[in-house]
């Protein structure tokens, strides 16, 4: 024979009873209940797996032409170092390639991210006088390996794969990050342009030119500079020098120097060769086999919903292909996965 459970069924009696003569109370609540269950499943974040990754910060440093021993000990080393005493900060992980330099900042679980960040570059800042002249580090995007939520191609039989990466880096990538919940888009495949100037030495040395005076003159003369105003007839003018460089011929027409022997000037043309081509790469793009593209990856932010992100990035580029139609692209895929 089995013992009836008293308590319980005395319990349960005095809810029914309750709830008999609360009838409006228990409506209430139940509405309530259900209102907030809708609430949490429209603004519940939905991704393809949980996100479980650290709390961390990546600081980003790039030493241009120098080699990974260089950086790490100019840049590296005192970045580390720096970011141990970072409240809250339980790990440091520094890392030299040639070129650039990355320093992983990892925090206790629970740190906010934003408050994480901005401790970091509190010490940053009393930082950049150890550091090598010209040398500024900057903060990763503040999103997690996780972030990356979408990714898409350009494709043309018209277009050149260096014009499909300059469309991809100075239209798409900024109208995507405007997308709410977006951090970066980041660029792959195709070719960065380039204006290289590759200097002559032997006529270098026969004008008594050194390389600094040739980088500096380039520098200078691509800028655009104010003066005043000028008053005329009661109206006013104002004074500038436009100076920036918009095609080839603008770079090789800067003035170096000036010849001793013959008093005309030394321009840029006479002593180097000017060419358009590509950055250095180390990694190109491919399409289902088929050749290069250009592509753009989209990395959310931290914390953002998956879901909704993903949205608002298909619905900004059905509008952006409208855009397209300008620079002739006859395809901007989705890359399925």
């Amino acid at each position: 024979m089995v013992p009836k459970d008293t308590n319980n069924d005395g319990l349960i009696a005095k809810i029914i009873e309750w709830s008999l003569n609360n009838k409006a109370l228990v409506i209430i609540l139940t509405v309530a209940l259900v209102l907030a269950g809708v609430w949490a499943i429209k603004n519940t974040s939905v991704d393809a797996i949980p996100d479980l990754s650290d709390v961390q910060v990546i600081v980003f440093t790039k030493y241009p032409g120098q080699g990974p021993q260089i950086v790490e000990d100019q840049v590296t080393y005192p970045l580390t170092t720096k970011m141990l005493s970072v409240p809250g900060a339980i790990d440091v992980r520094g890392y030299s390639f040639f070129g650039f330099s990355m320093v992983y900042i990892i925090f206790k679980d629970g740190t906010d991210l934003y408050w994480a960040r901005s401790r970091v570059l509190e010490y940053l800042s009393s930082l950049q006088s150890q550091l090598p002249q010209g040398v500024s580090p900057e903060l990763g995007p503040d999103a997690t390996g996780l972030g990356w939520v979408y990714e898409y191609v350009l494709k043309s039989k018209k277009r050149s794969l260096q014009e499909l990466r300059s469309i991809q880096d100075w239209f798409l990538r900024y109208e995507l990050t405007a997308v709410p919940g977006v951090s970066e888009v980041a660029s792959l495949g195709g070719f960065v342009k380039q204006y290289q100037v590759n200097v002559n030495p032997i006529k270098l040395a026969s004008y008594d030119l050194s390389l600094e005076k040739v980088k500096k003159a380039i520098i200078k003369s691509n800028n655009d500079v104010g003066g005043r105003l000028l008053e005329m007839g009661e109206m006013e003018f104002m004074v500038r020098g436009l100076g920036y460089i918009k095609n080839k011929k603008d770079l090789e027409d800067i003035a170096i120097g000036i010849n001793k022997s013959t008093g005309t000037p030394i321009y840029l043309k006479d002593i180097a060769n000017v060419v358009i081509g590509p950055e250095i790469r180390r990694g190109v793009a491919d399409w289902n086999g088929n050749g290069e593209v250009v592509g753009g990856i989209v990395i959310q932010r931290f914390g953002e919903n998956g879901l909704k992100v993903i949205e608002g990035v298909k619905k900004k580029l059905a509008e952006l292909k409208k855009s397209l139609t300008m620079y002739k692209l006859l395809q901007l895929m989705t890359v399925p996965g």
